[in-house]
């Protein structure tokens, strides 16, 4: 069979899958049908049927747990992170335009919610957030990493937020950028005293309805990202050359 000829029966018997899944109403973490029932249900070959589950566990619509079966995957938003960091690898100098706007649009999204969170944090004492904090000060103080609270942290302020999408796609742009930093060789020059504090100045605000104190401790978290990204592009511009 041709390559093309390949692709395209691959992606009818994709097609096929997803439309079962649909007409049956499955649910992530739901078993699939076996690959035999698959083959029945959609009239193909086996050798078709692991071509599409292949491709579709690639786009998280399916999980292949070896031993076990086939199950619906999450369908998060991990090919569009993928997919974005391997696109940043590409060309060092567009990479950084194109980092430069991923960041952008993460703030952006973090600046468009700023309302919503208010209105939901005001009055209140965020407990979990408060000891996300504590535990990045402590791993800050012993010189270790917080990434993990810092992803944690911006998930919660999501939650409050009505749009589940809007939460996916903040998320994913920050594993972005995290991701795509250490291979583009950009190192902020902020302190970690400076991460921690630009973190309590977003819960203090948030938590005694300071909306424009809030946007204004965004935009100081995002700035020395953005600024390190700034000098990197500086760095690759070529000077000008002298016209005497």
């Amino acid at each position: 069979m041709a390559i093309a000829d390949r692709r395209s029966s691959t992606w009818s018997t994709a097609d096929g899958i997803k439309a079962y899944i649909i007409e049956y109403g499955l649910r992530p973490g739901d078993l699939m049908p076996t690959e035999a029932d698959l083959c029945v249900a959609l009239g193909v070959s086996r050798s078709s049927v692991r071509e599409a589950v292949r491709t579709l566990a690639s786009l998280d619509i399916v999980e292949v747990r070896h031993g076990h079966g086939t199950y619906v995957g999450q369908m998060s938003l991990a090919p569009l992170v993928n997919g974005l960091v391997f696109r940043l690898s590409l060309d060092a100098e567009q990479t950084l335009n194109s980092l430069r706007d991923v960041v952008h649009t993460r703030m952006a999204l973090d600046l468009t919610v700023a309302d919503e969170l208010i209105a939901r944090n005001h009055g209140k004492y965020r407990r979990e957030l408060h000891s996300l904090l504590d535990e990045m000060e402590r791993r800050g103080a012993a010189g270790g990493e917080f990434m993990e609270e810092d992803f944690a942290f911006h998930a919660l302020l999501f939650k409050d937020v009505d749009n589940t999408i809007m939460g996916e796609l903040a998320s994913a742009f920050l594993e972005i950028y995290t991701r795509a930093l250490p291979q583009l060789g950009v190192t902020p020059q902020e302190d970690i005293a400076q991460t921690v504090r630009t973190h309590h100045d977003m819960l203090r605000a948030l938590e005694t309805g300071d909306v424009d104190g809030y946007r204004a401790a965004v935009r100081a978290h995002y700035a020395p990202l953005q600024r390190a990204i700034e000098r990197a592009v500086e760095a690759q511009t070529p000077p000008a050359e002298d016209p005497s």
